[in-house]
């Protein structure tokens, strides 16, 4: 089963160049095509940062735990925006990152593993005491087995 597009590829790029080669502003242009700013603002930073390739539709990825602690990281350290961050790493919507924060901040690195991510662990313990200076993690030796 295909996931349903909203917006398809020639609109997103019919959008972006309206912004970027006729200078139009997202707000006009969100006025004019009937969408939200922020999704003109979004497609204009992908196919910035990707080109065409930045506005075709996306099949639901699964994430490593160290990508994700990554770009929690890379939030933190370089102070990204939500947009941002999701636009330098190629994640389709900042709401993933949203959950990626809010579990982490409730349940550590354990909120993190989801069941594709724990199946990649391949039987290895994952150790949390290497995050742990970056995060304030408050354990010292914590392991996760499968």
């Amino acid at each position: 089963m295909e996931r349903k597009v909203k917006y398809d590829y020639a609109f997103k790029l019919e959008c972006v160049k309206l912004v970027l080669e006729k200078h139009y502003s997202c707000n006009y242009v969100s006025t004019q095509k009937g969408l939200n700013e922020s999704n003109i603002r979004k497609c204009v930073g992908f196919y910035r940062q990707y080109g065409d390739i930045g506005l075709l539709p996306r099949k639901n990825q699964s994430y490593s735990v160290n990508f994700i602690l990554k770009v929690l990281k890379a939030i933190d350290k370089d102070l990204l925006s939500l947009r941002d961050s999701s636009i330098k790493f190629n994640i389709p919507d900042s709401g993933i990152i949203v959950k990626w924060k809010k579990d982490f901040a409730n349940f550590g690195l354990v909120g993190l593993l989801t069941t594709e991510n724990y199946r990649n662990l391949d039987n290895r313990p994952l150790c949390l005491n290497y995050y742990s200076d970056a995060f304030s993690v408050k354990t010292d030796e914590v392991l996760i087995k499968r």
